[in-house]
């Protein structure tokens, strides 16, 4: 008799594992939505020394989970930067813009301590130097302070450009020369 025992015991531990280990409803992905806020206005156009151009396309966008509004991916600014040097006799080497978002009262509003500094590097080869009338266009995309999301906060955006002015000269250079008799 105790051998059914053991063996009752024993279908009666495998069926409660399986019961115990049988996978309930699985859980519903949630669902992540983009959500863009309309940056007023839109285009601007900027000049600093001997640089001009416009930025465009702004509009900011963080994802969000829908239902809970819980952020899975925090807020972003992003455009276009159109510059054009309007010097006649200097190139400029653009080195890096720095974004400071400013609030109601002139002050920055800073970003979350695990965001990064929204700067512009101008890295990719070519559109870092323009030439006297030449312009170039980069892409914005940038941390965005969550706190200048909300209502009435933001003041005004403030781009920073650090670039390099140098002589630019075009010169004409002639030589004598004669030409040989054919053979």
């Amino acid at each position: 008799m105790s051998k059914w025992a053991g063996v009752t015991i024993v279908v009666a531990a495998v069926a409660m594992m399986t019961v115990g280990c049988a996978q309930g409803p699985s859980a519903t992905a949630a669902v992540v939505e983009d959500k863009t806020y309309a940056v007023t206005p839109a285009s601007v156009t900027v000049k600093a020394g001997i640089i001009t151009g416009a930025v465009t396309e702004l509009k900011v966008m963080e994802r969000v989970e829908q239902g809970s509004n819980r952020v899975v991916s925090p807020a972003k600014l992003s455009g276009t930067l159109r510059l054009k040097n309007t010097s006649a006799n200097q190139t400029v080497r653009l080195v890096a813009g720095k974004i400071l978002y400013i609030d109601a009262q002139g002050q920055p509003i800073k970003l979350e301590e695990s965001r990064t500094e929204p700067v512009v590097k101008f890295a990719t080869y070519g559109n870092e130097r323009l030439d006297p009338g030449q312009d170039g266009t980069q892409s914005l995309d940038v941390e965005f302070p969550a706190e200048a999301l909300k209502a009435k906060k933001l003041k005004e955006i403030r781009l920073e450009l650090a670039y390099i002015p140098s002589p630019y000269r075009e010169e004409s250079i002639n030589f004598t020369v004669s030409i040989g008799a054919g053979k």
